[in-house]
């Protein structure tokens, strides 16, 4: 394969189709720099797949379309078709949930999306909650107080806040309480009006938990809910209530249900392949006739 500079251009020359998805890709490079986009070798890579597959103009506005800009002035965009339906998601649905194996950046792109709203103030609040489900460590053996013990399992999505919103600015709005990281318990009995909602790790709360969770919304709210059926924790036969919901909610006008693949998966290249193959072992190995409602990661193993 050979690029040649002429006249203002780039010919390129070599076997096809190579030749023609490297034309595909070069050109939707330049659409995204034209419009003050960037991107990574990971994205460049994930081009060329959409390529082979003859889908390269569905991506059309990966990685333009910002949701919003941290305050570092870093534009957070879709990376992947996959991500760009979740997003169109969470903007027309009123309930929005994400499923699929991890490393989509799903629970990042969800703070992201309520930090636009927050900012946009078409929510006063948001309430970013997670279940406290133990994943091999006993709470019981942490140091510190309830709350200590607690800050771990929230630490995700912290995390992203800092990094929508930076360290001090996200200290003063929790402080104030305009965005509230609680452990999903702290919810029961309370109702959310005008505020923007995110339930993480859904596939650890039991169907008790997910039916109180939804019954939280109030006037003027959205909840987006994610969760990766594959990486449930809790004890041996206790039902998910991310698995429950699916065939609950179907159907149910202002509901979306997003899946995703290990094609989108933004981290590390290999991370999609270990993730490819743990799918391929889990469909040889477990059984098929019924979905995943107990823990599929045997009792003490860890993340």
């Amino acid at each position: 394969m050979r690029l040649i500079a002429k006249e203002g251009g780039l010919e390129v020359h070599g076997p096809e189709p190579q030749a023609q998805w490297a034309a595909e890709v070069l050109r939707q490079m330049l659409a995204v720099a034209e419009k003050g986009g960037s991107l990574s070798a990971t994205d460049v890579r994930y081009l060329l797949s959409l390529a082979r597959k003859g889908q390269i103009a569905e991506a059309e506005d990966l990685f333009t379309e910002a949701i919003v800009l941290t305050e570092r002035g870093k534009r957070i965009t879709p990376k992947t078709l996959g991500q760009a339906r979740y997003v169109e998601a969470m903007k027309t649905a009123r309930f929005g949930f994400r499923h699929r194996t991890g490393g989509h950046g799903q629970n990042f792109l969800a703070v992201a999306m309520a930090v636009a709203a927050l900012k946009q103030r078409q929510v006063a609040r948001l309430i970013l909650a997670r279940p406290a489900v133990e994943a091999g460590e006993r709470l019981g053996f942490l140091p510190g107080d309830i709350y200590e013990k607690v800050d771990p399992y929230m630490r995700p999505l912290y995390d992203a806040l800092y990094e929508l919103l930076d360290y001090d600015k996200a200290q003063r709005l929790i402080e104030r309480r305009t965005i509230e990281v609680i452990p999903l318990a702290y919810m029961r009995g309370r109702t959310f009006n005008d505020a923007f909602i995110v339930l993480d790790e859904a596939q650890n709360t039991t169907p008790l938990q997910m039916k109180m969770f939804l019954t939280r919304m109030g006037f003027n709210a959205k909840v987006v809910v994610t969760g990766d059926i594959t990486q449930i924790d809790l004890p041996k036969g206790v039902p998910s209530g991310l698995v429950e919901v699916q065939r609950v909610l179907k159907g149910v006008d202002g509901i979306a249900f997003v899946y995703l693949t290990e094609q989108d998966v933004v981290r590390h290249p290999l991370v999609q392949r270990i993730i490819t193959a743990y799918e391929e072992w889990e469909r040889r190995t477990l059984p098929t006739d019924k979905p995943p409602e107990g823990n599929r990661r045997g009792e003490g193993d860890e993340r």
